[in-house]
């Protein structure tokens, strides 16, 4: 019989953007694959390759405790209603509710994807710090198990956790990020004319988003012929996101150009010069700088966890303090400048990308992760 193989994700479009080859690979390898999210756009992608999809009542980014318990009882009926012989928790809710669930319900397998730990493992204000003891008290139950491999994208995140008791080192693997198809993500020169620097993710504080337009506005202000392109949408459901309101001001002040979301980043980086992100998130491994290093483009981006994980530090990017506008525009402005220097760091990035972040490596990875831990 098919081994039964359950993904528990919060968002069904992060799911088919960054498991879904993953989700193909496991069924093409013998599961029977199911995922389980809250239902959004990825939905119909999902079930288009014959994929069963279960929907579920989570939020990323709720906090009330009803809905949080409810939310857990639909997960813990799910897997006994589907009884998995292996579940795949990604992000931190499903990690801590899927893997509570999984423990009290005695599922054969759990893999935790620990992909960045976030706002709360970042930011230092009271409240917060007493979150984060309450979310770390919540990975400590939900980790605790023989069974259990958990995937971290970067050791400083592994580090944390691992230090704090959340979880036994010798039940982590480290995999940097969720891997990019090179053969859709190529290396092609740069375009001629006045260069373009990009900035692509969901249009959040926390992703440095002010800070590119402030860099923008400097380098302007300082004459240098670029165009700045931000691609991504506010993200509602995070208070966190910018507002649609600031989206308007940058639109009508024209320092940057407003994209809106965007699926076809391999064409926007191929018409890009430099791709940069200055976030202080909390990544795992952005994509995004992994697509950008397929695609042979030097990157600026942030000396954070996560971001310098992405990267190699003088070799195929430049880091900068986080909340740094200034000295993000000092390097975006460097590299501008030296269109030598970009081709060097793009070609050392493709070499990184063919090296480690090759989809078909990562994929091989997890199955034989799966197997190992259910002994197929």
């Amino acid at each position: 019989m098919r081994k039964r193989l359950l993904f528990v994700v919060n968002d069904s479009g992060f799911f088919v953007s960054h498991r879904l080859p993953l989700a193909l690979g496991a069924r093409d390898g013998g599961f029977e694959v199911h995922v389980a999210s809250a239902p959004g756009d990825g939905v119909a992608a999902i079930e288009s390759h014959g994929i069963q999809h279960h929907r579920l009542g989570l939020s990323r980014s709720g906090i009330n405790p009803l809905r949080e318990a409810l939310t857990f009882l639909e997960i813990l009926s799910l897997m006994r209603r589907l009884g998995p012989d292996l579940v795949h928790l990604v992000t931190s809710k499903p990690v801590i509710y899927g893997g509570i669930a999984a423990r009290l319900l005695g599922v054969r397998g759990v893999v935790a994807a620990i992909s960045g730990l976030g706002h709360v493992f970042t930011a230092h204000d009271l409240r917060t710090r007493a979150i984060r003891s309450l979310v770390t008290m919540a990975y400590r139950v939900a980790l605790t198990r023989d069974d259990l491999t958990v995937i971290f994208q970067n050791s400083s995140d592994r580090d944390l956790l691992t230090r704090a008791g959340a979880v036994a080192l010798d039940k982590t693997l480290l995999v940097r990020g969720s891997g990019v198809d090179l053969r859709v993500y190529k290396a092609l020169p740069e375009p001629d004319g006045i260069p373009v620097v990009t900035f692509a993710a969901r249009l959040l504080r926390a992703k440095g988003v002010f800070e590119f337009v402030a860099a923008a506005k400097r380098l302007h202000a300082r004459g240098v012929q670029c165009r700045f392109l931000l691609a991504g949408d506010a993200d509602p459901g995070n208070i966190a996101s910018v507002t649609e309101d600031e989206i308007a001001q940058w639109r009508a002040d024209g320092t940057v150009e407003v994209l809106g979301h965007r699926r076809d980043i391999a064409e926007l980086f191929a018409a890009s010069n430099l791709v940069v992100l200055p976030s202080y998130y909390g990544e795992g491994v952005p994509k995004v700088l992994v697509e950008a290093a397929a695609c042979g483009r030097a990157v600026v981006t942030t000396d954070m966890p996560g971001c310098r994980d992405a990267v190699e530090p003088g070799e195929t990017a430049l880091l900068v303090p986080p909340r740094d506008a200034v000295a993000l525009a000092q390097a975006v402005g460097e590299l501008l400048a030296d269109r030598e220097r970009r081709h060097r760091m793009g070609v050392a990035g493709r070499a990184l990308a063919e090296r480690e972040y090759g989809v078909e490596r990562i994929v091989a990875t997890h199955l034989d992760v799966y197997r190992s831990l259910i002994h197929v």
